[in-house]
């Protein structure tokens, strides 16, 4: 049997598989940015946790994907939340990196500019700021969402579903087809998701060219 054959026999399997791979990835991606955007904030305004905060998120990429998913299971147990903790810190680098680097390179005289005309701190940060930043955000989170699809796959190894599990199957029984039906999809969404979110950082890009 090979992969083709695989995946037209079982539509179903491969269709559900997909769908808990994209959600838990979208949902560590999601819970990713919701701390990555603020802390790049802080990091940025604030010069005292600049070097602890990009520390500790640097140590947690450095750690192997499955070291990482092998350190929740003393907490959390296997399934899906321990799982959707790992790929969430795995998601945390770029977006953090991305959220700094955005607003570092906002020049100083469109901040003076605003401040001139009377803007608070807060509405120079939502009004220009983030909006001048939000391509380069948009750009560190389409990076994190395309790594937590690819962690996704070992995510399997702890229980958590998805495509993994074909693929651990494929290991597992020497089946290069198996393994392939759950690679190709896997690789199918990163591309997607990838070529979703290239559209919307052009569609940002595009007022301010």
């Amino acid at each position: 049997m090979n992969v083709l054959s695989y995946l037209l026999e079982h539509p179903t399997q491969v269709l559900a598989l997909a769908r808990a791979h994209l959600w838990i990835s979208l949902l560590a991606t999601g819970i990713a940015t919701a701390v990555s955007v603020p802390l790049g904030i802080v990091v940025h305004r604030v010069r005292a946790v600049r070097a602890p905060a990009l520390g500790m998120v640097n140590v947690g990429q450095a750690i192997p994907s499955l070291a990482l998913l092998g350190l929740t299971l003393p907490l959390l147990g296997i399934g899906f939340t321990p799982a959707l903790v790992a790929i969430s810190v795995r998601a945390l680098l770029p977006i953090l990196l991305n959220t700094y680097a955005g607003l570092l390179s906002i020049p100083q005289h469109i901040i003076e500019a605003a401040r001139g005309m009377g803007m608070t701190d807060a509405q120079i940060l939502w009004r220009v700021e983030l909006r001048l930043a939000s391509p380069v955000i948009v750009a560190g989170i389409r990076t994190a969402l395309v790594v937590s699809i690819g962690v996704a796959t070992l995510a399997a190894y702890i229980g958590a579903g998805g495509l993994g599990d074909l693929i651990f199957q494929g290991i597992a029984m020497v089946d290069t087809p198996l393994l392939l039906a759950g690679a190709i999809p896997a690789a199918g969404l990163a591309f997607a998701v990838d070529g979703l979110f290239g559209i919307l950082e052009r569609q940002l890009v595009r007022p301010l060219g």
